[in-house]
């Protein structure tokens, strides 16, 4: 019989939200100031977006 309480509570999309909330904060907690848009954008791994001219 199969214990209906042992399920997996592995989430990738969690683990990931994980990962990058512990990289800023580790960021931040080696900063001696705030961290700049920049930067914050760079641990997210964030690629700014083109502009287009009109």
């Amino acid at each position: 019989m199969q214990d209906q309480f042992d399920v997996s509570l592995e989430d990738a999309d969690l683990l990931g939200e994980v990962e990058l909330t512990t990289n800023l904060i580790i960021a931040a907690s080696e900063s001696e100031g705030h961290l700049s848009v920049e930067e914050i954008d760079a641990i997210l791994g964030v690629v700014p977006r083109q502009r287009h001219e009109t």
